[in-house]
């Protein structure tokens, strides 16, 4: 797909604020609402747009922690703990990762005996290593255009 840098503009604003209507999103790129409605279409199809969703607190859900653990799987425990992870509520973002440990996983918890009782349902699979979230330095940066 050729990203020019109109629809650069266009991604921008949309990942500034997916709310944003086409038509303020022409006026601020320069072209129609009809037209950016066409790009954005077009993005979505290619894949290169994946979706909008609503950022939600968890601190104002009542999530009093934010953690972010890794796992170092048992050898032939990583499929099934792969299989696993798709169950766990408290898990909001999940990578695989190269190095010594296999998964990274960022997490949200009603408080210490949450995390104690989640950190339980993980060691059978492999060992932990748990990092308390103290604040967001960076928070869904937006994507620029290579240089």
């Amino acid at each position: 797909m050729n990203i020019d840098s109109l629809n650069w503009k266009i991604l921008d604003l949309l990942q500034k604020n997916a709310r944003m209507s086409n038509a303020e999103i022409g006026r601020k790129v320069g072209i129609s609402s009809p037209a950016v409605s066409e790009r954005i279409k077009k993005m979505e199809d290619a894949g290169l747009i994946k979706g909008y969703h609503a950022v939600v607190s968890p601190y104002v859900a009542n999530y009093q922690l934010k953690a972010i653990i890794t796992v170092r799987a048992f050898m032939g425990k990583l499929k099934p703990f792969l299989d696993k992870l798709t169950t766990f509520d408290e898990v909001l973002n999940c990578y695989r990762i190269t190095g010594n440990e296999n998964i990274v996983m960022e997490v949200i918890l009603k408080n210490q005996r949450h995390l104690e009782v989640f950190i339980d349902q993980l060691i059978i699979y492999g060992e932990t290593k748990t990092q308390i979230v103290l604040s967001h330095v960076v928070a869904h940066n937006s994507i620029k255009p290579l240089k």
